[in-house]
């Protein structure tokens, strides 16, 4: 058999023979295959991996914040730096319609009889429960209507903690949802300001972009949105680089 000689310094070219037997027929090294299959080597995985140790300061904070917060799925170590509220401006449009039609609701309940004097409609013939109890639910409705609105409005938050960032989304009264984002995938975060309105009260809409999959997530009504995309870009690069985030 001739035996060729293998440089070390090169990578093995399987295709290539290595050496040849007595008959001058060449002869490969392919790598150790199973049944047709290249061989998989499975690494066994330890059953209790070591358990990340948490510093009294840091466990002492995640405690607060589950407490103040239980509605977050925190892990172990993990604390609430900022609780972001959307301002009371947005609610202006609906509390200011739901209390248009409250009173004019209230109006006619105490003034129906002159109104239908007014119109010269045989109020006399009528009983008033008829009058009163429609009367009596709209206002219930209207009542209803507003305090839906102001849950729904400000139940809508933005977390930022020292591992990621949580958004509860409230669309409706029985629609939630939340959205939880590492700040080791935040690439890009900034906000905006439009308008004199925006600008005078000091609310605007912040927006993060992530690597890869080009997500963004965006949040309106935003109170002080610059000190919150400051707080959000300092957490972001702290944890980043491996550093302590401060609340």
């Amino acid at each position: 058999m001739v035996i060729m000689e293998k440089n070390d310094n090169q990578s093995v070219d399987y295709n290539q023979p290595v050496a040849y037997d007595k008959d001058g027929r060449p002869l490969y090294a392919h790598p150790p295959i199973n049944n047709g299959r290249a061989q998989t080597v499975h690494m066994a995985r330890s059953s209790s991996p070591d358990k990340i140790e948490v510093s009294p300061e840091v466990k002492l904070k995640h405690d607060r914040s589950a407490k103040a917060y239980p509605e977050l799925n925190l892990s172990e170590g993990e604390y609430v730096i900022a609780d972001v509220a959307r301002h009371p401006i947005g609610l202006i449009p609906p509390l200011a319609i739901g209390t248009f039609v409250l009173s004019l609701a209230v109006i006619f309940l105490f003034n129906y009889q002159s109104i239908f004097k007014t119109i010269q409609f045989p109020v006399d013939k009528i009983d008033p429960l008829w009058i009163n109890l429609p009367a009596i639910v709209f206002i219930g409705l209207a009542i209803l209507g507003m305090y839906i609105s102001y849950f729904v409005y400000m139940s809508n938050r933005f977390y930022l903690t020292n591992e990621s960032v949580i958004q509860e989304i409230q669309n409706s009264l029985m629609s939630k949802s939340q959205q939880t984002l590492s700040l080791i995938n935040v690439e890009d975060a900034s906000y905006s300001q439009k308008g004199l309105i925006q600008g005078m009260f000091d609310f605007g809409t912040i927006r993060l972009s992530t690597e890869g999959d080009e997500t963004t997530y965006r949040m309106t009504y935003v109170t002080n949105p610059r000190q919150t995309i400051a707080t959000l870009n300092n957490a972001v690069e702290d944890f980043k680089n491996g550093r302590p985030i401060d609340s």
